[in-house]
């Protein structure tokens, strides 16, 4: 990993900044249709639109004789530990402000820096070891527990940065002649098949209104784009350069509830998540002083 080059570390950046864009885009439709729509409902909805559309693209691309390659064992974990994790955040994401439940989610690229250490033997330290803690406690202030604990949404939303952290870890590692539109295939796919039981288990189904209707195509289109944009990403750029970007997440979502709902976060969590955002932006610092100190002493 350290011999990739830097034009692919860019890239991989880019790829992150612009999926985390595109996924607040779909994040905020999804909230609107919340509304009116139960929360199983709307990921069956959306993840049958988003399924076609990437079916689509996939055929378009001549792509169509890789399509076995959605049940290779880590593409099918990747897809599943993405379905879990959706699954919490649209839970999460019906009761609570979007910017909340964002920047819970940003300790999700906590979690990979550390499971990559581990798993990958990715560099580590003390150091961004501490700033990663650091992060995960910006996390907890946004959450801000009671006495009786987190309340249910937020612990909704921690479960979900698990879970997306496993799934960017299962991305990181699926093999590379797996296209990025075939692991969102089936992830899209899988979502639907586990949504859609789940809603007529446990809803009332609710027809949706033509506007919100809308609001689940659109955010199914630009859920594609984010899927594909994320899988590019972590196969362009190392793991610890890469998923510091994924804070750029927070900022969005501040402009979204901002611009959409008229919402701030309170002090305390726009605190928390001045601190998830300053950890990791500290933990790129250091990866990019480390990588240049290694390319001078090779150089050598």
């Amino acid at each position: 990993m350290a011999g990739l080059a830097p034009a692919a570390e860019i890239g991989g950046v880019v790829a992150m900044l612009a999926a985390c864009a595109v996924f607040v885009v779909g994040d905020t439709f999804l909230k609107l249709a919340s509304a009116d729509v139960p929360p199983f409902e709307i990921l069956a909805l959306r993840g049958f639109a988003a399924a076609l559309a990437c079916l689509a693209l996939v055929l378009g691309r001549g792509e169509a004789r890789l399509l076995p390659a959605m049940f290779e064992p880590r593409t099918f974990a990747r897809a599943a530990a993405e379905t879990a994790s959706v699954l919490c955040y649209i839970l999460a994401l019906a009761k609570m402000p979007i910017a909340d439940v964002i920047a819970i989610m940003q300790t999700s690229p906590l979690i990979l820096i550390v499971a990559a250490a581990v798993i990958l033997r990715e560099a580590l330290g003390p150091v961004r070891l501490g700033l990663a803690l650091a992060g995960f406690l910006g996390a907890v202030m946004v959450a801000q527990p009671g006495a009786g604990g987190f309340a249910p949404s937020a612990g909704f939303a921690f479960a979900s940065a698990v879970l997306g952290a496993g799934r960017d870890l299962v991305g990181r590692t699926a093999p590379a002649r797996v296209p990025v539109t075939i692991m969102t295939l089936a992830t899209l796919i899988l979502q639907t098949l586990v949504a859609g039981p789940l809603s007529f288990a446990f809803e009332e189904p609710a027809a949706p209104s033509l506007r919100h209707a809308i609001y689940l195509v659109l955010a199914a289109l630009v859920l594609v784009l984010g899927h594909i944009g994320l899988l590019t990403a972590y196969r362009l750029g190392r793991t610890a350069t890469v998923a510091p970007f994924f804070y750029s997440f927070a900022l969005w979502a501040l402009l979204s509830g901002l611009l959409v709902w008229g919402q701030l976060p309170n002090a305390l969590a726009l605190a928390g998540i001045a601190l998830i955002v300053a950890s990791g932006v500290t933990i790129l610092v250091i990866d990019q002083r480390r990588s240049r100190k290694l390319a001078i002493a090779r150089a050598l």
